[in-house]
């Protein structure tokens, strides 16, 4: 039997600041979110009886943004977006049916980095589009090329370029599309929130394309930008569902001062159980944060800070939480300081030894919250890292024989995470004594490939050490993972 809340007033106070309520509603002060007012593209009639109503939005919780990110501005222009039954189905399959009727002949351009609409759509990519019902396991978003730059409207980039990006210093460059990108980036059921779109008929249904800018942006050997775009969709309440809490400091109850906090919503992968980040933001100056629009579905929560006097906390971990509820206050335990989780990552193209074309590759770090617990992904400030540690693998002398390679270095809490269950409503937030252990995990990709993982590697798991076991991470020192191996890269 838990403890009688009739407690003392100043223990009420403190548990009031740890509290969290994992109950319906929206923030304080936001209410219904409402999409952007788009003028609908006339589309084709269809049955009623197998047709329904679809909206598509697309969003970019961003936290990467400058001044504590690398980047100002992030345009894209989108030209379709087409969805298919068929998981496998091929480019240019019939099976594919159009989702936003129209856009081809008038492509709209955004800004990833932009400021959402109703705190949460940069946009509105089609609005009230009559489309065939059906269960979609397969997404293909298509990207305007250079070539069309001059027929997009508004075109932030000028007449040059239809995608490109403003670094913090203003200065703009290209961001070009890899080849794969022009059969549109598909996304399988990993990248489809629950696995699948599901439109009924008759049905008034929304769906968000989320990108990830954070993630997509690749440095190339000749110091060029190219996009590897990163991202997921799924179905959306009418109202543009959100998560919404506070982050603060254990030891105060208030804010963390200066410094960032990075929250990321995360979802267990169908396949390994393991939680992989969908979107993320940062936590204003004064702890509040919110991620939206949230797909239908159960989450985990986490959030990382470093304050401004360079104190490293605890991530901060909220399981189960779902879309539409309130995550009430998260609180960091201050540390000490981080530690960091360096390594390796190779990998050889079937056929063509001993190196063929760059391989897209980003590096995270796994943590198990306890021994039967979830195993997160643990975010990394963007401010530590120019580019969210997105890369591509490069021919130098530096790489072992016949591969490419590049290396990783991630600044991580040296602290155990501080972690709640959101469905137990009278639990507080726990934190082991031990040291935290991590594991290194990445996937590998052809650019443009969406997210599809496009290697194999060379055991089952490259997520251990070498003696396969997770790395324990001491403040102030650098601890190397072993090398994560990737081959027949094609």
């Amino acid at each position: 039997m838990r403890p009688s809340l009739l407690l003392p007033a100043c223990v009420v106070l403190v548990l009031c600041l740890f509290t969290f309520g994992c109950a319906g509603g929206g923030p304080s002060g936001l209410g219904n979110v409402s999409s952007p007012i788009v003028t609908p593209v006339t589309s084709p009639v269809t049955s009623p009886s197998s047709s329904a109503t679809l909206s598509v939005m697309i969003s970019d919780p961003q936290a990467c943004k400058a001044p504590g990110g690398a980047f100002a501005h992030v345009y894209i222009t989108v030209a379709d977006v087409k969805a298919s039954t068929n998981p496998d189905a091929p480019a240019n399959d019939p099976s594919f049916v159009d989702l936003t009727p129209g856009l081809s002949a008038a492509p709209q351009q955004f800004d990833l980095l932009g400021q959402a609409n109703s705190h949460c759509f940069l946009g509105s990519l089609s609005i009230a589009q009559q489309v065939l019902a059906g269960n979609y396991q397969q997404i293909r978003i298509f990207l305007a090329p250079d070539s069309a730059a001059s027929s997009v409207r508004n075109n932030g980039c000028g007449a040059s370029y239809s995608n490109c990006l403003v670094l913090s210093d203003h200065s703009l460059h290209d961001l070009q599309l890899p080849p794969a990108t022009a059969n549109g980036i598909e996304l399988s059921s990993t990248q489809i929130v629950n696995g699948s779109v599901t439109l009924n008929a008759d049905d008034q249904s929304n769906i968000d394309v989320d990108f990830d800018a954070c993630s997509s942006i690749l440095l190339t050997a000749n110091g060029g930008y190219e996009f590897n775009p990163v991202m997921h969709v799924g179905a959306i309440p009418a109202n543009g569902g959100s998560i919404s809490g506070t982050v603060v400091s254990s030891a105060t109850g208030q804010a963390l001062q200066g410094g960032q906090v990075v929250v990321a919503l995360e979802q267990k992968d169908a396949k390994t159980g393991i939680d992989h980040i969908l979107m993320r933001t940062n936590a204003g100056s004064n702890g509040t944060f919110v991620l939206c629009p949230v797909p239908q579905g159960t989450y985990d929560l986490v959030a990382v800070g470093v304050d401004g006097a360079s104190v490293s906390y605890s991530a901060g971990v909220e399981t189960g939480i779902q879309a539409g509820q309130l995550a009430g206050q998260i609180p960091l335990v201050p540390g000490s300081a981080q530690g960091t989780l360096q390594g390796t990552i190779t990998a050889q193209n079937i056929g063509r030894p001993p190196a063929g074309a760059q391989v897209a590759v980003q590096p995270v770090a796994l943590q198990q919250l306890g021994e039967n617990g979830p195993t997160i992904t643990v975010p990394v400030l963007p401010s530590q890292s120019a580019y969210d540690e997105a890369m591509l693998t490069v021919n130098r002398d530096t790489c072992p024989t016949g591969v490419d390679c590049t290396a990783f270095s991630m600044q991580l809490p040296a602290i155990s995470p501080n972690v709640v269950a959101c469905s137990d409503q009278t639990a507080q937030f726990t934190q082991p004594s031990s040291n935290p252990g991590y594991m290194a995990e990445s996937a590998a990709l052809i650019p443009g490939s969406g997210g599809i993982p496009s290697c194999v590697a060379t055991s089952l798991s490259v997520t251990a050490t070498a003696q396969g076991r997770s790395i324990v991470l001491n403040p102030d020192q650098s601890t190397t993972a072993a090398t994560l191996a990737f081959t027949q890269c094609e």
